[in-house]
């Protein structure tokens, strides 16, 4: 997948770019392995899409220091624009240019010869199942056609480096499928990957190491089996109750000390156990004081448990998004 590049491929110390009074991205650091899928996860306004701006060129920094593929960036952008393809979370391509002439065009300006280029964007076309329409307008494609285009139009010049900005956010569930499959395909062949997110489901899915990022700032940033291994072999039990709004963990705890107990904001008592939950004494415990248990449900721990403990930020937010974005993210 092109040519070689240094272990770390992208380096970047104390990134920082403000917009005014506001610090979009706050002093961030962190470096990206050859062959490695890497994750920046966070909400909607985190500065994933500004870090993204910045690494590619696309927006200017206050202060940092960048190398991409050994290249040094920090004064040159553009310097490393040959080994790196970018998707970002806008289309930019032509509304008036068929998908194949879209393509075609993106080749050129890559000093693709026009047998290679147009050979490249056929074989794109099928592989994003937009064969059909090659010949079509893209002002007139599907939000997931267009999705998949500018993916397809990202990856042209088959670049070692790939920069993703919510590649799924907004798409169908079959798009957003298919989309995860060509971005895992690509990273078996070696190709980085530097993926924004917001959808947790995806970050765990695919990424090897992930970056917790919150207002600007990273939180954490750790390998993706390192940040579950703490959750790994507990059980955990969502008692949804009613008529109670009272803060019952103490008492619970007081009662059952092998069990660990948290009142939810969402009128829920979690529970958590080394050991299978017990459901039946709890409920008649509950129902002794006259606290109805609406609904009980096993809970599979994840990396949502473990983004919410250490970022502070409610799963519910990110879900909000989520269905704000109404796509297929989470398929």
């Amino acid at each position: 997948m092109g040519e070689k590049i240094d272990n770390d491929v992208i380096k970047v110390t104390n990134l920082t770019k403000r917009y005014g009074d506001v610090i979009a991205v706050n002093d961030i650091s962190f470096q990206v392995n050859e062959g490695e899928m890497f994750g920046f996860l966070g909400p909607n306004g985190a500065g994933k899409t500004t870090t993204i701006n910045l690494l590619t060129g696309l927006a200017r920094f206050d202060a940092c220091t960048i190398k991409i593929g050994g290249i040094d960036c920090t004064s040159n952008p553009k310097a490393a624009q040959h080994l790196v393809g970018v998707v970002p979370d806008e289309s930019n391509l032509y509304p008036e240019l068929t998908g194949f002439e879209n393509l075609c065009f993106c080749a050129a300006l890559y000093g693709m010869r026009k047998s290679e280029r147009q050979t490249r964007a056929r074989e794109l076309l099928d592989t994003f199942s937009l064969t059909d329409a090659a010949n079509r307008k893209f002002a007139g494609y599907s939000k997931g056609m267009k999705r998949k285009l500018t993916f397809a139009a990202g990856i042209i010049h088959q670049p070692p480096i790939l920069f993703l900005d919510e590649p799924t956010t907004g798409i169908d569930v079959a798009s957003a499928r298919q989309v995860r499959q060509i971005i895992a395909e690509l990273h078996r062949q070696g190709t980085t990957v530097f993926l924004t997110t917001h959808y947790i489901e995806e970050a765990e899915r695919l990424c090897e190491r992930i970056a917790f990022i919150v207002n600007g700032r990273i939180v954490r940033t750790d390998r993706t089996a390192d940040l579950l291994q703490p959750i790994k072999g507990k059980n955990v039990l969502l008692l949804s109750v009613s008529n109670s709004g009272a803060d019952l963990s103490k008492e619970m705890t007081s009662a059952f000390p092998g069990y660990q107990f948290q009142s939810t904001t969402s009128g829920q008592v979690q529970v958590e156990s080394a050991e299978p939950v017990n459901i039946g004494p709890l409920i008649r415990f509950l129902e002794e004081r006259g606290i109805q248990v609406t609904e009980a449900r096993r809970h599979l721990p994840s990396l949502e448990d473990v983004f919410v403990q250490v970022t502070g930020v409610e799963a519910g937010l990110m879900m909000k998004e989520k269905e704000k974005a109404g796509g297929g993210g989470n398929q």
